[in-house]
């Protein structure tokens, strides 16, 4: 039986509902999609058959979780729930479903293999760095400090 991660976007696009597969969620996606009225008995009728299970991870792969997404330069663009889902597909070593291009460059970053469901997922796999269109300078902050500009940001992929 295969088994997945699942970020809240595979429940809007009725992934679980229409699988035989195991899933995975934490309680913060499973928080998330709460709202999800006209499915909440399909979701529990998930749970119930052991479809879908919820659990944390453990706190060692949040931090590291964390600890990679800075490197990368995602970090400020990843929710909680992305990072506590991520860090569940690292601990258990199966996919992530996701379609949130931060959480799928954290995720490939780290070996997990990510798959998309309503986007084509991305091609390009970096580190994300801010600089100055004018100077060229690269910071760490949100404003050059030689010129006072605005800095830009970009992903740098290795070859």
């Amino acid at each position: 039986m295969v088994s997945k991660i699942l970020d809240a976007t595979a429940f809007y696009a009725g992934l679980p509902f229409r699988s035989q597969d195991t899933f995975y969620v934490t309680n913060l996606v499973y928080n998330e999609i709460q709202h999800i009225k006209k499915n909440h008995d399909a979701i529990q009728i998930l749970i119930d058959t052991k479809r879908l299970v919820i659990q944390e991870p453990n706190h060692t792969y949040v931090e590291k979780v964390k600890e990679y997404a800075k490197k990368t330069g995602d970090l400020n663009n990843l929710s909680i729930e992305d990072i506590s889902s991520i860090s569940l597909s690292l601990e258990l070593g199966e996919e992530l479903v996701t379609d949130d291009f931060a959480a799928s460059n954290v995720a490939k970053n780290l070996g997990i293999k990510v798959i998309p469901l309503m986007t084509k997922g991305i091609k390009t796999v970096g580190k994300w760095i801010h600089y100055c269109s004018s100077c060229g300078i690269s910071s760490k902050k949100s404003i050059c400090i030689q010129c006072g500009n605005r800095l830009s940001r970009k992903l740098i992929t290795e070859n």
